[in-house]
């Protein structure tokens, strides 16, 4: 894959333990407000930007189904949370002068419109940034695995993954100060070396359909707009 060129329209997942910084829990303003300048960076030098968005800062279904809530019910609460979110960025970005629409898997007409592929491509055609919102809208799915599916969906170059770190290291960087950081990696690397980047639905969707990924550090200022026009910072999964 060559980045040089930069991208035409890309994909953006940002997971919802990002947007609580250093609270623990819920929406830190100061966070959400500096991921909302970093997308009308992109926005605004003229390449279209979806954003799939996690919702574990507020409720996560596979912990409440590890503590005996049935699963289906707990991951259909983790998708509403995923809304909350996702209205919350739309609500920064407006502030900001960004055109926005939210899309959510499960139909809530009075909050955010239905998604429908061809109405997503159109927004983005007309510049707009599209939210999209309650996963999959089932159950057994991560968001993951609906930036996956939505990226392809929309003719997406690149699934951008924002996260704490920059890139993929072979162990946390956090705990092991030698952690090893890739500049890239195959899709059967991350599968078989069990690396925590995106679940193995996602990766399998990715490979099967050559959707290449970038894993970079999303708290770093510019970061977005950096690897959008072709800078080599951060993993590269292809």
């Amino acid at each position: 894959m060559d980045r040089r060129k930069g991208f035409n329209r890309v994909l953006l997942k940002v997971s919802g333990e990002a947007l609580m910084g250093e609270k623990g829990y819920g929406i830190d303003p100061a966070v959400i407000n500096s991921i909302a300048e970093e997308i009308k960076g992109v926005s605004d030098a003229g390449v279209a930007i979806a954003v799939v968005i996690g919702g574990g800062n507020i409720f996560r279904g596979l912990g409440a189904a590890a503590t005996g809530m049935e699963r289906a019910s707990a991951d259909y609460m983790g998708m509403l949370a995923t809304v909350l979110n996702a209205l919350a960025l739309q609500d920064a970005l407006e502030k900001k002068g960004v055109v926005t629409r939210v899309q959510s898997a499960i139909e809530m007409r009075a909050l955010a419109e239905p998604y429908i592929r061809r109405r997503a491509i159109r927004h983005l055609e007309k510049k707009r940034v599209v939210i999209f919102a309650a996963g999959t809208g089932n159950p057994y799915f991560s968001t993951d695995t609906a930036a996956s599916l939505r990226a392809m969906e929309i003719g997406a170059d690149v699934i951008l993954k924002g996260t704490k770190v920059d890139g993929v290291y072979d162990s946390d960087p956090v705990i092991n100060k030698d952690a090893k950081r890739f500049s890239s990696l195959t899709y059967l690397d991350v599968l078989q070396l069990g690396l925590k980047v995106m679940d193995a639905t996602a990766i399998s969707l990715c490979k099967d359909n050559n959707l290449p990924i970038i894993v970079f550090n999303l708290r770093e200022k510019g970061n977005v707009k950096r690897v959008v026009t072709g800078e080599e910072i951060g993993t590269v999964i292809h």
